[in-house]
């Protein structure tokens, strides 16, 4: 079992960071990257064998409001792989970097992610993820992590986006029991991964503790792909005021038998060392 990390953003705030606009964590790219770099080596020095980005919530739209334009916008992309390497080289041993790749509804900033049906075709949400996927891909991540996906036409777009690239990626979807925040039937999300080689694991993150487990069953029957779970704290998110709320519920012995396992929002490195100490027995 390889263990991820947890939540960057929660562990950015935790460290003094506000991060309650739009671009959340991304913002840091340009204001504060050795902090990026610190957070990603706190967990890993906690066990993490996989990094994931800064580039969840990045998008052209998103920094052009804060007046970059798309060759600073694509230069900070590729940054947001360069400082999970770092990262990765000072807590040494063998160490990955998976770029996220966030929804289309990330980048809006209210909550979409958690709902989907944007109103957009998987034409028209092909063509938003394809030119991210492409500079994060040429910035070398050893992996892609399509992740918080809330849709099954999202999750072809985002498939459809990445065709090519040359970079093996996962597809994690957010679920409500055995539905996607979409309402589709979990079957019907995790097949669409089947017999596709660039997919490495599929599964579910930002979840619930307590839907990680079965869901990440399923996904391995029905997509005959290795599994992967990384679920939230189990709080609540609150959309317009940009935090979480309630108490985390996370536990390493709930997350089931996977193959990539971590923790997402509100997971902090000490949550990640229990985690790893859990599947080191």
């Amino acid at each position: 079992m390889i263990v991820l990390d947890g939540g960057l953003a929660t562990e950015l705030e935790a460290r003094g960071h506000d991060l309650s606009d739009e671009l959340w964590s991304a913002r840091l790219l340009a204001d504060a990257p050795d902090a990026i770099v610190a957070a990603h080596e706190a967990f890993f020095r906690a066990g993490a064998r996989i990094a994931t980005t800064a580039s969840y919530q990045a998008s052209f739209a998103g920094f052009a409001a804060r007046g970059l334009d798309r060759a600073e916008t694509a230069a900070l992309l590729r940054k947001s792989v360069a400082l999970a390497r770092e990262a990765a080289t000072r807590a040494g041993g063998s160490r990955w970097v998976a770029a996220s790749v966030g929804p289309y509804g990330a980048t809006l900033a209210d909550g979409s992610e958690y709902r989907g049906r944007y109103g957009l075709s998987v034409a028209e949400l092909t063509a938003f993820h394809r030119p991210r996927a492409e500079i994060l891909a040429s910035a070398e991540p050893d992996l892609l992590a399509l992740e918080t996906v809330p849709d099954v036409d999202e999750a072809v777009a985002m498939l459809a986006a990445i065709d090519g690239l040359g970079v093996r990626a996962w597809l994690s979807y957010t679920v409500a029991g055995e539905r996607t925040r979409a309402g589709q039937p979990l079957d019907e999300a995790f097949a669409v991964a089947r017999g596709n080689d660039q997919v490495i694991a599929v599964g579910v993150n930002c979840c619930d503790p307590a839907d990680a487990a079965p869901a990440a069953a399923l996904a391995r029957e029905v997509s005959g792909k290795p599994a992967i779970a990384y679920p939230n704290g189990g709080q609540e998110w609150d959309a317009a005021g940009r935090r979480w709320r309630g108490h985390s519920r996370f536990d390493p012995d709930t997350l089931g038998d996977v193959n990539y396992a971590g923790g997402c929002c509100q997971v902090r490195p000490a949550d990640i060392a229990a985690l790893a100490a859990t599947y080191s027995l």
